[in-house]
């Protein structure tokens, strides 16, 4: 018990849990493997936007643009193939990543080399790439008629008993968890957001590895924008929404730092899953859409207090002062 308390990961997958068994007690049939397939299903799109804001967030930066770059990356993926139906699909989603990379190196630039605080620059590019999306379609839908076959059936198709939707899911879980885990890259991110100071002393160039974030991020957007017209069969301006909150709540739930430099992939993949079975479970028990995200609000909160607690107990607010105080210090000198 006392390392369940200890560990977030093993608390929320626990807290994940308890909830399916509560919320099947009111709906007979949400505890069934199918259910639950198709709760990670309706969730697939929220982790991959995570991991994106998760990389981003470990370097002590935020990312409010990723649901508008989904937004036109999809836009403009759907019109291409409305277009051009005989594009093949790989190109297509090639291309999706591509974009969606740039728009995320667009914002990454600015941060690195004009010096812009994150939330400034990721709300401009926010309403920017909404603008760009509507201007593209003239503010026209395109429908799932216009769009070919293989376009909307791939991530639809059924393998080993889940959509293609969700193995994506699992290998870009897969795929995040090695280049944070395994690779040069991981390790600078870890250590930009952690201690930016002693990151900088030991050689590496923190506004570097938050562009490298940044073009990270901007490419799972990009892959998103691909997975969401697909899944739902329609591209518009306003597709995915608040999408850009529900990416930063899934990381806090999930035990990310905003501080930067703390937290894990498991936590994030959960942070989203918890988020998915609420959003799933609520309207099957009778609550309201306002209540859901009073609920959803309250959750972010205490997750956000529960994170800056552990940090404190841990000692790494303090240390993260006196580093900082060290090297103003320096500079004075």
């Amino acid at each position: 018990m006392q390392r369940l308390l200890k560990n977030r990961e093993l608390l929320l997958a626990a807290i994940i849990v308890v909830m399916i068994a509560a919320f099947s007690t009111r709906a007979q049939n949400f505890a069934t493997p199918g259910n639950l397939a198709n709760v990670f299903n309706d969730t697939a799109i929220l982790i991959i936007l995570a991991l994106g804001q998760m990389t981003v967030i470990l370097t002590k930066s935020i990312d409010l643009s990723v649901a508008a770059n989904l937004a036109f990356t999809g836009v403009a993926i759907a019109m291409l193939d409305a277009a051009y139906p005989d594009l093949p699909l790989a190109l297509l989603i090639v291309l999706a990543i591509g974009i969606g990379a740039v728009l995320g190196a667009i914002n990454g630039f600015l941060v690195w080399a004009l010096q812009i605080p994150p939330i400034v620059v990721t709300l401009g590019t926010l309403t920017i790439y909404r603008g760009m999306a509507f201007v593209l379609s003239g503010g026209s839908w395109v429908n799932a008629h216009q769009m070919s076959p293989d376009f909307l059936n791939i991530p639809r198709m059924s393998v080993l008993g889940m959509p293609v939707l969700s193995w994506v899911a699992i290998s870009v879980v897969l795929i995040i968890w090695f280049v944070l885990s395994r690779t040069q890259f991981g390790r600078s991110a870890y250590a930009s957001g952690g201690n930016p100071v002693a990151a900088v002393y030991a050689g590496i160039d923190v506004g570097r590895t938050r562009f490298r974030a940044f073009v990270l991020s901007g490419a799972l957007a990009g892959l998103c924008g691909y997975l969401w017209v697909s899944r739902y069969a329609v591209a518009y301006v306003d597709i995915a929404a608040g999408f850009e909150l529900d990416s930063v709540a899934a990381c806090v739930i999930g035990g990310i730092s905003i501080a930067g430099g703390i937290g894990s992939v498991a936590g994030t993949v959960l942070g989203a899953l918890f988020l998915g079975v609420i959003k799933n479970a609520l309207p099957v028990i009778g609550i309201s859409p306002f209540a859901q995200m009073a609920i959803s609000g309250i959750v972010i909160i205490l997750a956000v207090v529960f994170n800056a607690r552990a940090e404190r107990r841990k000692g790494r607010i303090i240390l993260r002062d006196r580093a900082a105080g060290g090297a103003n210090k320096e500079v004075a000198a």
